[in-house]
């Protein structure tokens, strides 16, 4: 079953540790909320083999969900598992390309080299500036009011895990999967205006799961004239690089996605489809895009490209994600403008 108790919690970063040892060590972060205090536990090995955990981060880190979380105040959000808010997907969000995650140790000597070092360049940035802001999502517990937190010892102990991927689980960790449930800590700056955002995943996990129990779809070969590349990687072949979202002139507007095709085939893309954050969509018919080339697409209801932010995904024949973008409601604003994604 999904997790229980997900959502974000908001507050002050005071403290940090880097815990040692292989018996699961975590990167552990002590928020202050509210005259309260919470653990924050990030997992930094797996269990499970490849024990390395993937690792990516962005400095300045642009979202449509960031207006929604910054109106939070300081204090947890729970979340239902659905796309209506802030929560997290690290699928269906389009919050960043996978494949711009990397392994990385938990710990090991030197500077700015492993997991821990990377956490902690943005933990130590946060309480350096008592304005800047923790958004830790996961799964929360407590209050445990008989019992002080093991790491940082306060009471009641209080705290949010899971801030790492939470679907396409595998062995005993697959009860966990849900959708819109993923964890990661983000971090607001008031002084720059800017946000950063860390966002962890198992390299056991999979990258295709179902809508709805988050358990992960088997990845065949799709079927037809395009053949997967020969790295053998799924997703990306085609790719979204750019959008019309808000054209100039009076409704209705034609709304537009440019598609670019990486892979030595030519791709018909019959039957494949555009989706927006509600998951409605725009069918392509009669479509092939030749090997190298860029094609310009029309889009129309029910799919919405909206011009308060939103989100843009790329899906074959099966419903599974080839690529996916996000745009802001900066980016949109610029009426006639197109919106570049690569």
């Amino acid at each position: 079953m999904p997790l229980r108790g997900y959502g974000v919690l908001v507050g002050q970063a005071v403290d940090e540790r880097a815990e040692g040892g292989t018996d699961t060590p975590h990167y552990q972060i002590r928020l202050r909320v509210a005259g309260s205090d919470f653990r924050i536990a990030v997992n930094v090995l797996s269990s499970q083999q490849p024990s390395e955990l993937l690792f990516v981060a962005q400095e300045d880190f642009r979202h449509p969900i960031l207006p929604a979380l910054a109106a939070l105040s300081d204090g947890f959000t729970a979340f239902s598992g659905h796309p209506d808010g802030p929560a997290l997907d690290y699928i269906r969000g389009n919050l960043f390309d996978r494949l711009d995650m990397r392994p990385l140790p938990a710990t090991q000597p030197g500077l700015d080299n492993d997991l821990a070092d990377k956490i902690r360049h943005f933990v130590s940035r946060a309480i350096a500036d008592p304005a800047a802001r923790v958004y830790a999502f996961g799964q929360r517990w407590g209050p445990e009011a008989a019992i002080p937190d093991k790491i940082f010892e306060f009471s009641p102990g209080n705290g949010i895990h899971d801030i790492h991927m939470n679907q396409g689980n595998s062995g005993r960790f697959r009860g966990d999967d849900g959708v819109w449930q993923d964890g990661g800590l983000l971090f607001r700056f008031p002084a720059t205006g800017r946000w950063a955002a860390v966002f962890l995943a198992f390299q056991s996990q999979g990258w295709h799961t179902d809508d709805t129990t988050g358990h992960v779809v088997p990845d065949l070969t799709e079927v037809g004239p395009a053949p997967r590349p020969a790295s053998g990687e799924p997703d990306q072949r085609v790719r979204i690089v750019a959008a019309l979202v808000n054209p100039a002139g009076s409704a209705p507007e034609t709304e537009s996605v440019t598609l670019v095709n990486t892979s030595p085939f030519h791709i018909d893309l019959a039957g494949w489809a555009f989706a927006d954050q509600q998951k409605r969509r725009h069918v392509l018919r009669d479509l092939v895009i030749a090997a190298g080339d860029a094609v310009r697409v029309t889009v129309s209801p029910p799919m919405q490209l909206g011009n308060s932010g939103g989100l843009i995904t790329l899906l074959d024949r099966r419903g599974l994600k080839v690529d996916g973008v996000s745009y802001t409601a900066a980016q949109a604003g610029r009426e006639g403008w197109t919106i570049t994604f690569r």
